[in-house]
């Protein structure tokens, strides 16, 4: 099998698994219904674990396109298989919200709301505020590709690395996944958003387009100064591109927090007393 396979592959068995739990958790009529955040994080955590197993001796499993340019940018990976495999994640990540479609067919028509519908497919924002959804996604996936680095960087039992992969995953959506579903991932969002758009999904609305590009350069953005962050105090490889990208990340911070600052009460509310 060729790493453009693995990387199809492995990425279609993430979505399948991670998308399917939404879907069993969300959908009206589903066994899962009201199972909870909890119960996501851990399918997501089980669906990268046996998305890494399916992969992981073929192509590295990648399964999203933040841990590749991540991986380029600290030269862990070629920069000529990045488009490869990128491509793949994409095809992958298609197919697997395809399947989840399919494998939930009579509980589209009996689920009214669009946006549950959507969120089976594509991350969407807690409270929406694009920059700060930004920042939210952006350490995310610095989070991951800071922990799958330390996870590389550690000798396991022959077999384990999926499982602890997975459970960094289920790490990061219980502490940072709150406020925008954390997507950490610009193909788990981007593959399966436009399989919503283009299946026949009864009364589905829109794809939210405009949201779209959060949960892309959030990701991107947060990888690869995750990866460069940790070559730089890690390994004290302190590059030009760890400096600017440390300016761009900093920038990104503190006009997100302008702007929610500027939203807050301008003074304390006063408290009541209680007779």
């Amino acid at each position: 099998m060729s790493a453009f396979l693995a990387e199809v592959i492995g990425t279609m068995v993430l979505i399948i698994f991670g998308g399917g739990v939404v879907a069993s958790n969300i959908l009206n009529k589903s066994k899962g219904v009201g199972g909870g955040w909890v119960l996501i994080t851990l399918g997501w955590g089980l669906a990268v674990t046996l998305g890494v197993y399916a992969a992981g001796n073929i192509s590295g499993a990648h399964l999203n396109p933040a841990v590749t340019l991540g991986f380029a940018a600290v030269g862990e990976f070629p920069w000529e298989n990045v488009l490869t495999y990128i491509s793949a994640q994409m095809v992958g990540a298609i197919i697997g919200a395809i399947i989840v479609f399919f494998a939930y067919l009579p509980h589209w028509r009996e689920t009214r709301e669009t946006d549950l519908k959507l969120a089976v497919f594509a991350t969407g924002p807690a409270i929406r505020s694009p920059l700060s959804n930004l920042v939210t996604e952006m350490i995310g996936t610095f989070a991951l590709l800071l922990g799958l680095l330390f996870i590389g960087a550690n000798q396991f039992t022959e077999g384990l690395n999926p499982l602890v992969v997975g459970a960094l995953i289920v790490a990061i959506g219980m502490s940072l996944g709150g406020p925008t579903g954390y997507a950490i991932n610009p193909a788990r969002d981007l593959g399966p958003r436009i399989a919503h758009a283009l299946l026949p999904i009864p009364g589905k609305g829109s794809s939210d387009w405009g949201y779209a590009w959060v949960p892309v350069i959030g990701p991107i953005i947060g990888g690869v100064y995750g990866a460069l962050f940790y070559q730089a105090f890690f390994t004290g490889a302190y590059t030009t591109m760890f400096w600017i990208a440390s300016v761009v990340v900093a920038i990104i911070f503190v006009a997100a927090a302008s702007i929610e600052l500027k939203k807050a009460p301008n003074r304390p509310i006063a408290n009541k007393k209680v007779s």
